[in-house]
């Protein structure tokens, strides 16, 4: 009986895995138009990517438990200070945690940029994301420009948010 139920038990864990490795996942990558959206914030507002039309945006997906992505929050908050007056959004998408765990995240680190929550991850799956963090780099007209799968330092922030700056705004920066 053992031996059956073991048995059964692996057959279920292979085909699980078995599915997660060969579904459809379409994986964004640069040159792709990145894929519209509409998620909520911790507040409840709606925010839709296309939304963003006109302007660069820094789309990161992160969690709390995530040591990296917790890493690079003060340098994506940082830079976010400097450039969003400038053409350049972030949208943080927080992937399958509840707002409790992430407004306190959010509270601790002085996040003010958008924070996402794509509690079911379809967000997640739409992207073709595995491990995080993930950043997309997406020009002023919904192209994707870059996708970075590592944490990021201040200065790689900077010069990513750059890369996506409309001209009309890198023209008045001197």
């Amino acid at each position: 009986m053992r031996i059956v139920v073991l048995s059964l038990f692996m057959f279920v864990v292979g085909f699980v895995l078995y599915q997660n490795f060969t579904k459809d996942s379409e994986v964004v990558n640069a040159g792709d138009m990145a894929p519209d959206f509409a998620l909520k914030t911790l507040s409840g507002e709606t925010v839709q990517l296309s939304d963003y039309r006109g302007q660069g945006v820094f789309l990161n997906f992160w969690a709390t438990y995530c040591k990296p992505c917790e890493e690079e929050m003060p340098y994506i908050e940082s830079q976010y200070q400097k450039f969003k007056d400038e053409g350049v959004k972030v949208l943080a998408v927080d992937v399958g945690e509840n707002d409790v765990t992430v407004s306190s995240f959010v509270e601790r680190k002085g996040m003010t940029f958008p924070v996402l929550m794509d509690r079911r991850e379809e967000l997640l799956d739409a992207y073709g994301i595995g491990p995080i963090p993930v950043t997309f780099l997406i020009d002023k007209n919904g192209k994707v420009v870059d996708r970075i799968t590592a944490g990021l330092t201040e200065p790689q922030v900077r010069d990513y948010m750059k890369k996506i700056q409309p001209e009309k705004w890198r023209e008045s920066d001197g």
